[in-house]
């Protein structure tokens, strides 16, 4: 399916947003393969959402952004569902995310990914500078045995 980007919405409202869409989505990602529904509802309430909108305000694609809109930001769960990608939505939403007015000034912008850096290359991030300054608690399996997380 071809996609006109101009009949995309882009919504940071967070009634707009579809849990079921979003949740089947990430609770089957690499990343975050089995999440618990109340986990991923607290993910939600505790970040700024992007919502990506058909022209009949159906839901095919989503972001959220962890910060405190002044220094931080860390850019997680983002996709377009699999019918719609490759048709310039996640370009789309990540150029929406970065020009968003209140994500401009911080000192640093993060995200991980183990299969998207062309696409968040375009929109100025870049491998980390100097690693030794990042350090993470990452417990394995965190949601179960079969979360295959591999960044």
């Amino acid at each position: 399916m071809t996609a006109n980007t101009s009949d995309y919405s882009i919504s940071t409202d967070k009634s707009k947003l579809n849990f079921n869409v979003i949740y089947n989505f990430i609770a089957n990602s690499y990343w975050a393969k089995g999440i618990p529904k109340s986990v991923m509802q607290s993910a939600i309430y505790n970040s700024m959402c992007f919502g990506v909108y058909s022209a009949h305000n159906e839901q095919v694609g989503f972001a959220r952004v962890v910060t405190d809109k002044a220094t931080f930001a860390y850019l997680a769960d983002v996709f377009i569902t699999p019918d719609l990608q490759g048709n310039g939505l996640s370009k789309l939403l990540i150029k929406t995310i970065v020009e968003h007015p209140e994500l401009q000034g911080l000192r640093r912008f993060l995200l991980a990914t183990s299969d998207a850096h062309g696409l968040y290359a375009q929109y100025g991030f870049k491998s980390i500078d100097n690693p030794a300054l990042l350090m993470q608690i990452s417990p394995e399996n965190v949601y179960g045995k079969n979360n295959r997380d591999t960044y």
